[in-house]
Parts: C-alpha cells; structure tokens; sequence
C-alpha cells in the first residue's frame, strides 16, 4: 500500500553565532509534528539545515581571520550536532554550499529570467546586514543618532549599487488572490492578516543580487553579481528535494511542502517572496507556513545586552531533552510569544512529568512487579469504569490528529497529558491492591 507523503521543514539557520534557543523551539516544534505524521503511518520528508552565504557571513569570517567557507564548515557542524542533542529525526541536513543546492538556485534565477520578472537597475535603500533584509523609510527610525529597523531593532546602513531586480509588484494581485482560495496557506490567523495588510499597501520590486561582497551564489552570465541571500536561502526547500530535476522521485513524491515551520520574524519572506518567486518559475506553492512567536526569557526579548540568553545546550545537560521539549510544547502557545524560565520549567517537570506521569508509570510497574510476576498481565471482563478510561483515549484520537494537523500543539499535549491524570484517578478508585485479596482476575483486568 503505496504511503502518504508529509513534507515539514524548519527555517535553515544562519550560523553566525552558536545555536540558540530560538532554533531549538523552531526545530523541537517540526519534530513533534514529524514524528505525530510517522505514527500515522505517513512517509515523511523532515528538513533542516543551515544558510551560509551573504555580507554578514562574510564579514563574521573575515573578523576571525577565515576563509567563508571554512568559518561555514566549523559553525554548520554545531548546529549539526545540535541535531543530535535535540533527538530530531530530520532526513536532510542542507548546507546552502553544497553543489546540489547552486544548481538549484541557478535554475530558480533562470526561470525568472526567462520569465520576464528580472531586470537591470540601480538599488538605493536601507539594508540591515544583520536581518539580510532592505526596509522602506516608514519601517526605520533614528535611535541614539543611528537608523535603526523598527520589527527587529537591527543597524541599518544606505546602500547604493547596480542590482537586479524581481518584479514583485506584480505579484501583488496573484498573491491576495492565492491568499483567499487558500485560508490556511498562513497560520495562525493574525499573522496571514498582518501579511495581507502588507500586500494590500503594494508590493515594492525587490533587489536580488549584490555587488559589494562576493560571498554567495554568483549571478549566471553575469559574475560581479551574487544572489540576494533569501532568494538563495528560501530555494533550499527544493534542494533538498533535488530540483530542478521535477522528475526524481523524492521531488515527485514531496513537493509542495505541507508546513514551514518558521519564526514570526520571518514571515514576510516566506509567505510574500517565496510564493511569488515559485509563481513567476511556475513552481507549485507550498501549502502552508507556520510562522511561530519569539521564546522570551522571563518576559524579555532574549538579547546578549541583558545577558538573558537561555542556552539549550546547559538546560539539555541539567534536565534533559525530552524534560526540555515537553515545556516547549506544553507552555508556550505554538503562535504566541512564550515566556520561559528556569524556575517554571522546574515547575513543569515536577508537576506533570515527576508527580503525575513519573507516579503513576512507578505505582503501576511496582505492582505489577510485586504482583503480576513483571509480566503484563491479560484482561477479562471490562466494566463501566474501564471502557470509560479505554474510550476517553479512543474517541478523542481524531481530535488529536486535527490539534496536530493545525499545529495547535499546546492544545494537543494538555489533552494527551490529561490521560495521565485520569489513569492516576482510575488506579486509586479501582483500589487494585484491595482487589487483589478477593479476585485477582478483576486485579489483573485493572492493571491492564
């Protein structure tokens, strides 16, 4: 029986510094998804990766004596590795360096070209090297005599060069109208607004290449020029599928992708750019981004300047990963920022993973250790209180699989954790210790 295919990928990070908690959540959330999919008996294609190329990659190298590549090769193992402490179950690990994925971008800017939605021009504007990102007057504003970007609070510096251009402002009609006929192309809700708000004001065309560096993917026919760094970046969702060859399997059976799972920070990338660069190459659209909130710490934006930068590496060590995880999932409204901390994640772990699950998998393997022989034992007759518990479980299954299927994960694990409350409840009321001395059948039917 031939599989269901799901494709989810998380946003390919950019390893200017060590890994974050930021790429931990984004990568944890893909992962629950993804593993949720395979115990559906789904095929699924789980992507991560790391984008290496741009000024500020250059600039990062050249601060530290390195080659760019060579500075790439050191920090793109650490997120590598990161993969690894996080227990993600990823199928793919793309490097924008790899060979597979120039070829890919290469094809992308050719389509565009033959397309018409390329042209010659000159860029003058404001750029944050730090974002990647060209913002227009009304998004900047002067802070301490610098010009900085209001959404992330980025330096950002007048650049003037020749540069190519994608002819965004065409797209702006295609892409409300892509918007409407699918409703759940951007989640949650108030992010698709925020970007429909964005489209409706007019699309502005949008400078794809570079001159002033030379760390990415040349331009073809035309090497003073490098790819803008998105338009290189966001085509790793194809990569990694090996296009531009449409006829491969992997690429057959994956694309369009079922969910990007993104930072909110990001969206205007993935669910503007991406699409309309995919239309103009005649390239399916993906069927859903998910763009995520920030992880505070304690209610803060986590910033090196207040020294509030929470390290998943150290609280990995000190509490675990699955302890880690499970808080991400739990406490923080997939959507909505999410303030953590230690004390809460404390908290968290003694409360519902120690005190409820722990308690309860340690009551019921010591009884059945003591008096089941450490076996398993079999069921006979179920009576009202058992086919309550069995079906509570039962009948909330597609409930479950549509918490999942619309990434309310919060939503989900309250649900799922609350079968451990209620398996707690049914043990002390069947009181099977009790039991025991009158009918061991009804003990063993318990325990089961």
């Amino acid at each position: 029986m031939q599989k269901n295919k799901f494709y989810i990928s998380t946003p390919i990070y950019y390893p200017s510094g060590k890994p974050h908690m930021g790429h931990a959540y984004s990568s944890i959330i893909a992962d629950v998804i993804a593993r949720f999919k395979r115990l559906e008996k789904y095929d699924v294609f789980f992507l991560t990766g790391t984008d290496e190329h741009g000024l500020k990659i250059q600039r990062e190298a050249e601060k530290n004596n390195k080659n760019p590549k060579l500075f790439c090769d050191e920090l793109s193992t650490k997120f590598k590795e990161l993969t690894k402490i996080l227990n993600l179950s990823n199928n793919d690990f793309i490097r924008t360096t790899e060979k597979r994925h120039h070829d890919s971008v290469q094809e992308i800017w050719n389509r565009l070209l033959k397309s018409g939605d390329i042209y010659l021009d000159k860029y003058s504007g404001w750029y944050s090297v730090s974002d990647e990102a060209f913002y227009d007057e009304d998004e900047i504003e002067d802070k301490n005599g610098k010009k900085i970007s209001k959404s992330s609070g980025s330096l950002v510096e007048w650049v003037e060069e020749e540069s190519y251009f994608f002819k965004l402002s065409t797209w702006s009609n295609k892409l409300l109208e892509f918007y409407k006929k699918n409703p759940n192309f951007i989640l949650p809700v108030s992010r698709k607004n925020e970007v429909i708000r964005f489209v409706e004001k007019g699309l502005k065309d949008l400078s794809i290449s570079r001159t002033s560096f030379t760390w990415g993917i040349p331009v073809p026919k035309d090497k003073k020029h490098v790819i803008y760094v998105w338009l290189d970046a966001l085509t790793n969702y194809i990569s990694a599928l090996n296009f531009p060859n449409i006829e491969d399997k992997k690429y057959k059976d994956f694309w369009p992708a079922d969910v990007h799972i993104i930072g909110k920070d990001i969206l205007r990338f993935h669910a503007v750019f991406w699409p309309a660069f995919l239309l103009a190459a005649k390239l399916p659209l993906p069927k859903r981004v998910f763009g995520h909130g920030w992880i505070l710490s304690d209610d803060k934006k986590m910033s090196k300047s207040l020294g509030n930068i929470l390290d998943p590496i150290e609280i990995i060590e000190k509490y675990g990963i699955d302890q880690l995880r499970y808080y991400l999932v739990k406490e923080v409204s997939l959507g909505n920022d999410g303030s953590i901390s230690l004390e809460n994640l404390k908290n968290c772990i003694n409360n519902d993973l120690a005190n409820n699950y722990g308690n309860l998998c340690q009551r019921v393997f010591s009884f059945i250790k003591k008096n089941c022989n450490n076996k398993i034992p079999s069921s006979t007759k179920l009576n009202d209180a058992d086919k309550k518990l069995l079906n509570n479980l039962k009948n909330s299954l597609p409930k479950l699989i549509s918490l999942m299927n619309n990434q309310d994960l919060n939503e989900y694990i309250k649900t799922v954790v609350n079968f451990s409350f209620e398996a707690n409840k049914y043990f002390n009321d069947s009181e099977p210790w009790a039991v025991k001395k009158k009918d061991t059948k009804r003990m063993n039917t318990i325990i089961f």
